[in-house]
């Protein structure tokens, strides 16, 4: 008598089964490549904002140097303009970034009244500097100048510079700090 075995046939192929949880393991990893894909789109459309913030907040600590050691202003003067010290140059809380007053200082009194600051971009012929480039308002940006005394030194200032912007529905904030004294 002859046993007879069943042999497998190697060429069976998947089940149905096997097929579904390679799909479902497939599309996890699809959508999980979907989503950094978006995070970093996001972040880098952010990285321009970014470098605007940061460029704000260095012209902001480069007019507060520059009204201090053109001698433009006394010392009395490079703080911010409160009730208590009508003297500052500097205003208080956030602001719109705007152009620079006739004193040439951005974020300060005289400032009042100035148009918005812009940013000139290349336009339909990718080329900046030519007639069609796009000038964008920098309406989403605000800016902080907060000048304090440093506790025992009246001859020290810490200037603390904050733009705030958004990028998309995020709001982020730039910051910077910095120190100013009273000797040339």
């Amino acid at each position: 008598m002859m046993v007879r075995r069943k042999v497998r046939n190697a060429n069976a192929g998947f089940s149905l089964l096997e097929t579904m949880i390679a799909l479902v393991v497939l599309g996890v990893g699809v959508l999980g490549l979907a989503g950094m894909l978006a995070n970093a789109l996001t972040y880098m459309q952010g990285s321009q904002e970014t470098f605007i913030a940061q460029q704000q907040a260095e012209e902001a600590a480069e007019a507060i140097f520059t009204a201090k050691y053109t001698n433009a202003a006394n010392w009395a003067a490079i703080s911010n303009n409160t009730g208590a010290n009508p003297a500052g140059l500097f205003l208080t809380g956030p602001q719109p970034i705007l152009q620079p007053g006739p004193d040439g200082l951005v974020g300060s009194v005289n400032d009042t009244g100035a148009l918005p600051e812009y940013v000139v971009l290349p336009g339909a012929d990718g080329k900046l500097g030519t007639a069609d480039d796009v000038k964008v308002p920098l309406s989403t940006f605000t800016r902080t100048i907060n000048i304090q005394n440093v506790a025992g030194n009246s001859n020290l200032r810490s200037v603390q510079i904050t733009v705030n912007y958004t990028v998309g529905n995020q709001p982020r904030t730039y910051n910077l700090q910095t120190f100013i004294s009273a000797y040339n």
